[in-house]
């Protein structure tokens, strides 16, 4: 059985380097292969973004393999091998990537994401921004992607094993430390 593993929490908290370290010692036991699942898009035109992209890539093992999946996702999910943990860095990277969905459409998107997760064969770890813990986005969009992205963190997880909440360079386990809510309804 595939392990589903989500780790989230703030900026800069540490979520990513948690999540590689998960994958590192799964690689590890299982011997089975880690492919990092980039969700970001490179703009040669933003130098920053281009440094905190090759920040990661520099602290990645060079036996994983890297993926770009900005949109397709769900495809990316769908032709995974079992041998393989797939290590999918970020879902609100993803959101905001797939933002001007209708919300019909992203509803759609979702449903069959929560699917394809619990289809798929691979060990998966999923690292997501936690974006509600602040005021209120001013702007319609901003309110968009905080309550998509929040609501997709709340559902993927009700399909993980192991949830982690990483703050200030502590990783917790909320599995053991938490109470889970019931499930989202439809």
């Amino acid at each position: 059985m595939n392990k589903v593993i989500l780790v989230t929490g703030a900026a800069r908290s540490g979520k990513s380097e948690w999540a590689e370290h998960l994958a590192t010692n799964l690689q590890n036991s299982t011997h089975k292969s880690i492919i990092y699942v980039a969700t970001a898009m490179a703009n040669p035109d933003d130098s920053e973004w281009q440094q905190r992209i090759e920040k990661h890539q520099q602290r990645r093992p060079e036996n994983w393999l890297t993926l770009s999946a900005p949109v397709d996702l769900i495809s990316t999910l769908v032709d995974a091998d079992p041998d393989t943990c797939l290590l999918i860095d970020s879902l609100g990277t993803w959101v905001a990537n797939l933002l001007e969905q209708e919300d019909i459409i992203w509803q759609q998107t979702i449903t069959k994401l929560l699917k394809t997760v619990q289809l798929t064969k691979a060990d998966l770890i999923f690292v997501a921004e936690e974006t509600g813990w602040g005021v209120v986005p001013a702007y319609p969009i901003g309110r968009k992607f905080r309550d998509r992205l929040g609501n997709l963190i709340r559902q993927i997880s009700e399909t993980c094993h192991t949830v982690y909440l990483v703050t200030g360079g502590y990783a917790l386990n909320l599995t053991i430390l938490g109470i889970p809510l019931p499930p989202v309804k439809s």
